[in-house]
């Protein structure tokens, strides 16, 4: 129990960079067992929940240009990813919001995905997304694009401006592209340039995350529950003859406030601020 209080500690403690990798963590064990334990779930896990290059099928499937996003095809696949994430975060929050990461991140993996469905199947044919490192490498380059000259150090390197990390990466995908993964390669790419495109429009004044935000808040204000109106019971009294009593009831009422507005004025201003008519008023009242 030591071990699980320590992990739920770390995810509540630590930023939404720590949670989504918790998250990623936690979905890929589940993914893995499946694979290794029923093949024959693992299919309808892969049709439901991975990004297929058919626009038919994205229609169908609309959640997919999402969910591929936090599975991972080996685990090589998701120690090399994670180990990206954990230090591309950490640089773009030296910079920007929690929150502006969060967009940044799913926004990216959007674009990701739809770049994929639009060029994949027109050049590649068939085929499936999965993996988180389209909307990796947006933060990468959105990182390099605001701070290109940023200095990091780097083991066995040395000294290395962001802008020579992030060109490595791109120079990378590029050789890589015709591969039997070129499908993975294009959803990094565009991962890059939406990275790129977004610091350039919040340089401009236009910050892109706030799209996740506001659908973050629209949808908790629908669920959020609503406080109910206390009952509040009503005494009414019988009626009454009106020659009898109204006239009365208006009149003790009348020189009840007054009583009370004089006795509010000398608690707070003393006896001697009131004025002759208000000593007298107060005089016959109290006989």
């Amino acid at each position: 129990m030591g071990i699980i209080d320590d992990l739920k500690s770390q995810y509540k403690s630590g930023g939404i960079e720590v949670q989504l990798i918790f998250w990623n963590i936690g979905l890929a064990i589940i993914y893995f067992l499946v694979e290794a334990f029923s093949p024959q779930a693992i299919v309808q896990v892969n049709y439901w929940l991975l990004l297929s290059s058919s626009p038919s099928e994205l229609i169908f499937k609309p959640w997919t240009l999402l969910t591929y996003a936090f599975f991972h095809g080996g685990i090589m696949h998701l120690i090399f990813n994670l180990l990206v994430l954990n230090f591309a975060a950490r640089l773009f929050l030296t910079f920007f919001t929690q929150k502006q990461f969060f967009g940044l991140y799913l926004l990216a993996a959007i674009f990701s995905g739809l770049i994929f469905v639009l060029t994949y199947f027109l050049f590649a044919g068939a085929g499936v997304l999965i993996g988180a490192s389209g909307a990796i490498m947006a933060v990468v380059i959105a990182s390099a694009t605001y701070a290109p000259f940023y200095q990091l150090r780097l083991l066995l390197i040395g000294n290395v401006k962001l802008w020579h990390i992030a060109a490595v990466f791109l120079i990378l995908d590029l050789i890589q592209l015709p591969t039997n993964n070129m499908g993975g390669h294009i959803a990094h790419l565009g991962g890059a340039f939406f990275g790129f495109l977004y610091i350039k429009l919040l340089q401009n004044g236009t910050d892109l995350s706030l799209i996740i935000t506001n659908i973050i808040n629209f949808f908790t204000n629908i669920f959020k529950p609503k406080k109910g109106t206390p009952f509040k019971k009503v005494h009414r009294n019988p009626t009454q003859p009106k020659e009898k009593t109204v006239s009365k009831i208006v009149v003790k009422d009348r020189t009840q406030q007054q009583i009370d507005e004089i006795l509010d004025k000398i608690s707070q201003s003393g006896y001697d601020s009131l004025t002759k008519d208000e000593k007298e008023f107060l005089f016959r009242a109290g006989k």
